[in-house]
């Protein structure tokens, strides 16, 4: 693919210093953050994000409630859906195309030829211009895991937070849930309040366990906080008291879990710009694409018809899904348009949501990195999905031949970017 920017040229070169895509270490980084002047001791305050499924939610509603607070907030995220842009938003604004060029060449020419993967040389970028630009809040999302992961050399957060963890990436994080939180809970720093959401027992208790080893307070839901159904919104209580939540702006059974380990975060740490009104605020106005979003673009059909797209790509994902359908979706059929990454278990995913489909197409998406064959996603399914091949076929196909209902196209985050360009809706 030929790059479409200069920015992404420079990317594009930098593959080359170090081929491996995923080497999770820290001694490259933090040779390069020492030539740099060590950005990463020059930060504003940092919430640091971990979890295998809902980490970008959490960091979307952290974002929405220090913005409603009128606080200048950086966000560290990936991947990106359309532009690598969307990774780095300085004081609430996209990073500039100018910005990101200076920023880059000036870390390429501080790295000369060492060996370094590019997620590391771009977490430099991002720490660099983070210590440059004044805010009063960043939120940096784990890229992997957590322990060995780039960001993880921010030593001194105000607050970490932990989302749901399922299995995911065990050919770096290990087999079991117990050695995934493990590697997740290496976020946690000595002293620093620890918030986690709802947690199968297993990675519960792990987390605990290396929370205890840190003297590090750990705030899981439904011991330190909770959060429940109130009338069309939610109610959230914790030690500091109840807060009755408006409707929030992420769809989805899963996101109260989200908005509530944003809220147990920032409660925690108490900045002193944090008001009752702007978590109210801030929740009832997150928004991040590819979560439950309805396209209205090109791709969108006429009513009765509805067209969702979601980036979940996991099992956890897939139960999370199919319980937003099961309890929100059933007064129509749905049609599921799937696209997944090589390496994904795609059974996992599927298997709580088949159940739910009045049908099910496979997709590999023109451009879609790393796409799953539509052969496999057909075999995962037991033979019950149908080939589309393409996104732009399966929903022509289903629009002539299925009742009216919702499609949901889901299985991957990358998937998600490509079918953002195609409906013409921004990231």
């Amino acid at each position: 693919m030929i790059p479409s920017s200069r920015s992404e040229a420079i990317i594009d070169r930098l593959h080359k210093l170090h081929p491996v895509l995923i080497d999770l270490s820290l001694d490259r980084l933090k040779r390069l953050l020492a030539q740099l002047g060590h950005p990463e001791r020059k930060l504003p305050p940092v919430v640091h994000v971990a979890g295998t499924n809902g980490k970008g939610s959490t960091c979307a509603f952290l974002r929405a409630i220090g913005e409603a607070a009128g606080q200048r907030v950086h966000v560290y995220t990936s991947p990106h859906l359309v532009r690598f842009h969307e990774r780095i938003r300085l004081a609430g604004k996209l990073v500039s195309e100018e910005a990101l060029i200076e920023a880059l060449e000036e870390v390429e020419r501080v790295n000369g030829a060492e060996p370094i993967t590019v997620f590391e040389i771009t977490t430099a970028v991002a720490l660099l211009l983070f210590s440059r630009v004044p805010a009063e809040l960043l939120v940096l999302e784990v890229g992997l895991g957590g322990r060995y992961d780039a960001t993880n050399v921010v030593d001194s957060p105000s607050a970490t937070a932990i989302a749901s963890i399922s299995m995911d990436h065990m050919d770096f994080l290990g087999v079991t849930l117990a050695q995934i939180a493990y590697e997740k809970a290496g976020i946690i720093k000595p002293g620093v309040p620890c918030v986690t959401g709802r947690q199968d027992p297993e990675a519960l208790t792990t987390l605990a366990g290396y929370a205890a080893e840190m003297r590090a307070p750990l705030l899981a839901r439904d011991a330190a906080w909770s959060i429940g159904p109130h009338g069309p919104g939610h109610v959230y209580n914790d030690a500091r008291g109840r807060l009755v939540l408006p409707a929030l702006g992420l769809r989805g059974r899963h996101q109260p879990d989200n908005a509530g380990i944003a809220i147990a975060s920032l409660r925690a740490w108490q900045p002193a710009w944090l008001t009752d009104e702007a978590i109210k605020r801030g929740v009832a106005a997150a928004h991040w694409p590819a979560r439950m979003q309805r396209l209205s673009g090109a791709l969108a059909p006429a009513e009765p018809w509805q067209l969702w797209l979601d980036g979940g790509h996991n099992a956890g994902a897939g139960e999370a899904l199919a319980e937003t359908v099961a309890e929100e979706w059933r007064d129509r059929p749905l049609h599921l348009v799937v696209g997944m990454k090589q390496g994904k278990t795609a059974e996992g995913f599927l298997a709580p949501l088949l159940p739910l489909a009045a049908s099910v197409t496979a997709v590999s998406e023109p451009g879609q990195h790393l796409a799953m064959s539509v052969d496999d996603i057909i075999a995962a399914s037991g033979g019950v999905a149908r080939p589309g091949p393409d996104v732009r076929s399966a929903l022509s196909r289903i629009l002539r031949e299925e009742k009216p209902g919702r499609i949901l196209i889901c299985g991957s985050l990358y998937l998600a970017g490509e079918v953002l360009k195609l409906d013409g809706t921004s990231a």
